[in-house]
This record gives C-alpha cells, structure tokens and sequence, in this order.
C-alpha cells in the first residue's frame, strides 16, 4: 500500500502545526490520518497531488521517495514518566533541534529508564547516560549483522554532528566500528569522555499510556488511542483550537499509534472531559487492548488483533507489563515488543491454493525487548492456536516477574518468598498492598509499589503515586 509520511522531528509538534497539517489534509479530501511507529504522520489514503506553496515547513515523503527518516525521541515520556533526571523536556529539543537537515539514516534519541519508547530501532541510538548530557551511541548500519557499541560517551551537542559524519561515512563499503570510531575522531573536535561503567537499563513493566492523568501538583496529560489509528481530522482541528486556549505548546506522538498532550491547567480539566464525552471519546481502554504494536494500514493485522483481544478478554488473561507485536515475517528481527506474533510468508508455489497462514510466536529474553534477544516460542501455527499459547506467555512471565535472571535452573527446594512492602495513601489512607494488586487499575497481584509507573495515583481520592508512604513490613 502506498503512503505518504510527514516527518515530525523527536514526535513533537505545536498544536498549530498539526492545525497546518489538518488543513492540508482535509483540502486533500482526507477524513484522517494515522500515526506512525517512528512517530510520524502518515495518510493512509495517500495523496493525489499537493500544491507546494502550501507545504510551508512541512517535510512530506511520497511512496517513490526511499530517504527522510524521521528521529524517534523519549520527549514524549519526560515529566509524565521515569526519567534520568539531568534529561528534559527543554534538553531533548534543544538537542533535536541541531539536526538542521533530514537523516538519511534512523536516529533514536531517548532515556533508558522510560518504558514508552524503544530504545535500539534506529541504526543510530543514542542514550542517555547517567553523566549530565553524555550519551551512549548504539549503531547497527545497514550492512551490519549485529549492533556495536560507540567506544566512548558522545556530549549533547557534538550529537548531530557525530551522526552527520558517520552518515557520510556509512556510504562506504566494509566499514567497522573501529574504523568508523578512527574516521570520526580525525574528522571532528569532539568534547568526549570515556565509559567508565555500561549502559544500565533497568527493566519496568510497560506503562498505561492513556486517559487523563495527574502531573505535577495543578496540570494533568491525556493520552488519547484510536483502535483502528485513524484520527479523525475535525476532532484533532478542534482539539488544537483546545490547546491554543490553555496555552499548551506541545503535542507528543508516541510509538504506539497514539498521542499525549502535556500540560493540561488542573482548572481546564473538566472542560477537557467534557470535549471528550460529547465526542463519545473512550479514554480507558484495557491494558489487553492498549499494548499492541500493528503495522500501519494492514488490515489482517487489525482483524488478526481483533480476534486475539477479543479472545483472551473472555478468558480473564492479565496482560500488565506485557506488549504485543504483530508482524509479517521479519529477516532482521527488528522487534521492540515483549511478545512478537511473526505472519509467516505463503511459499510461491503455493500462492494460487487458499490455505491457512500460519504464524510463529517470539518473546524477548527476560520479555524486555531491550535485551534485543528473542527466543522463537512456536513455529507454523494456527490462527486458532494462538490464544492459548500467549496465555501460556503470559502466565510464564508473571511466573519470571522480580527474578534477577529468567534463564535459572529450578531449585527443587521451596523458594522464600520476598518481603512485601504495604502503602498507604497519606491523603484517604488507603492501602496499596502488592499481594492484591489494585484490581481496579487493572494492576494484577504480585506487583510491587516501586515497581507501578509514576503515573500511578490513588483509586479513591486520585492522590499521586508520590503520597503514598510505607506502612508496615509484611513477612511472608
């Protein structure tokens, strides 16, 4: 299928450039647009032709055009989510805005302690270290069979022309690490500094990305999702008009087919609800439904989603932590999914028979996509089969939750079981106790307090998570 894709640097785009960018759609004849898994704009109908003088800023790729990838960023994830704490919002655009010119190649910035964002689908991935505005650089070019490590911490604002110098530089043939490292160095001045310790990235269950949400002491975000990613181009027109009034400057898209708006005024809030439900806006959807990354515009991946929600909600299955991908059959195995559902592809031979697909099912090791290893599960099975296989997942990854390693030899002997800690809101007293969970944010026993996301505030009175204190020491 033909698409057309609008780069929007880092995710971040002002609330009067995508008015532009409705504009231009609906004089195309469009009724909306989707989001991208780089955190672009993509039409899915295409366009059939544009008038150039009113493209202004805007970068558009066209189905011909193979270069323009966009820069994926974890801005969207700063004050809403975990974060390193010298990396701000103010930080990361500053840092975007040095890429004056469209990369040729795939740039991940982001923050190793957020769960929102992958961190290694570019060939260039540069992450935040815990030194102020050093970062680590993770590069897998191309040609290259696996991904290397930059031999020593890059600044902030040597970045862009750290990537710009090994774009030239990854034009040519047998290039390694060393020799690009070698290149590089003669090439440019560059305020460097050596690694003293390896990147460290701890593992976090993945975050509810949607509905309104506090932040801070008097604002909230709002994390909107469509199933089928089609955003409907009067309601994101109004919906800007909205964030004009409250003085909000930034819409975020995140990598998962939606978007966030940061900032909402604690005393806007209601008139945010009320825009909301007068549109039959549905703001909280089941994590079971939430946390699945589709290709765009594929419509048996939709159907196939579908069917596997739809099934494992009748079944009660806990899916918090977890995330799903669906993807035709994939050489690199370039995932950044916990649970990868692979469409296998029909042999030619076979192509004028209607048989079955058949699918093979992956999962990452420790099911954190970040460890960038996954183990095949199943091979050539049955749409019909799938269901249960990731009720299988997922009780194995429940099973695994909390251990240091998830590739142990069991021990015949009874484990001890860890010390819990209980919580206690200091607003309304209520208790937050991981051997229940909070059955009413979906969150499923076993998880402890430390381990909810930042955005986790109290079921009764809506306290922040940062209200809650430990209450007692409970020995199992």
């Amino acid at each position: 299928m033909e698409l057309t894709r609008l780069i929007v640097k880092g995710g971040v785009i002002s609330p009067g450039e995508l008015r532009e960018v409705v504009n231009i759609a609906l004089e195309e004849g469009l009724d909306s647009i989707s989001f991208g898994s780089r955190q672009d704009i993509i039409f899915p109908q295409g366009f059939k032709s544009l008038d150039k003088t009113t493209l202004g800023k805007h970068h558009f790729v066209y189905p011909d055009q193979k270069s323009g990838n966009n820069i994926v960023s974890s801005y969207v994830s700063t004050d809403i989510f975990r974060n390193t704490n010298w990396l701000t919002g103010n930080r990361f655009l500053y840092v975007l805005e040095e890429f004056k010119e469209q990369p040729k190649l795939k740039v991940n910035l982001t923050d190793p302690k957020q769960q929102l964002v992958p961190l290694f689908t570019g060939h260039l991935n540069f992450i935040a270290s815990e030194h102020e505005d050093y970062w680590y650089l993770y590069i897998r070019l191309p040609k290259w069979e696996k991904m290397e490590v930059y031999p020593v911490l890059i600044y902030s604002w040597d970045l862009a022309k750290i990537y710009y110098e090994i774009e030239k530089i990854s034009e040519e043939d047998s290039i390694d690490i060393e020799m690009l490292f070698t290149l590089v160095s003669e090439a440019l001045d560059t305020n460097n500094r050596t690694i003293d310790k390896p990147l460290n990235i701890p593992f976090y269950p993945f975050p509810y990305y949607e509905g309104m949400n506090r932040m801070g002491i008097d604002q909230y975000w709002l994390g909107l999702y469509w199933r089928n990613n089609l955003y409907d181009l009067d309601f994101l027109k109004e919906m800007c008009d909205l964030c004009f009034e409250c003085k909000i400057g930034k819409i975020c898209i995140t990598p998962w087919k939606s978007f966030i708006v940061k900032g909402i005024p604690k005393d806007r809030k209601l008139e945010w609800e009320k825009f909301l439900g007068k549109r039959g806006i549905n703001v909280r959807h089941s994590l079971l439904e939430l946390n699945w990354h589709l290709p765009v515009a594929m419509e048996w991946a939709l159907n196939l989603k579908t069917f596997l929600v739809r099934t494992l909600d009748q079944f009660d299955i806990s899916t918090y932590g977890l995330n799903f991908g669906i993807s035709e059959y994939n050489r690199d195995g370039h995932y950044f999914t916990s649970i990868v559902i692979e469409k296998n592809e029909l042999p030619q031979a076979l192509e004028s028979i209607k048989i079955r697909d058949t699918y093979n099912v992956l999962f990452a090791k420790n099911f954190d996509p970040n460890t960038r290893e996954y183990i095949v599960h199943s091979q050539d099975i049955d749409k019909l089969e799938l269901p249960t296989i990731l009720i299988e997942l997922s009780r194995k990854y429940f099973d695994e939750l909390g251990n240091s390693t998830s590739e142990t030899t069991e021990n015949p002997q009874k484990k001890e079981k860890p010390q819990l800690d209980i919580y206690q809101c200091q607003e309304c007293l209520t208790l937050y106790n991981p051997e229940y969970g909070d059955e009413s944010q979906g969150i499923p026993k076993g998880i402890l307090f430390t381990d909810l996301s930042d955005t986790y505030c109290c079921s009764l009175c809506e306290a922040p998570k940062s209200n809650f204190r430990i209450l007692e020491l409970v020995k199992n």
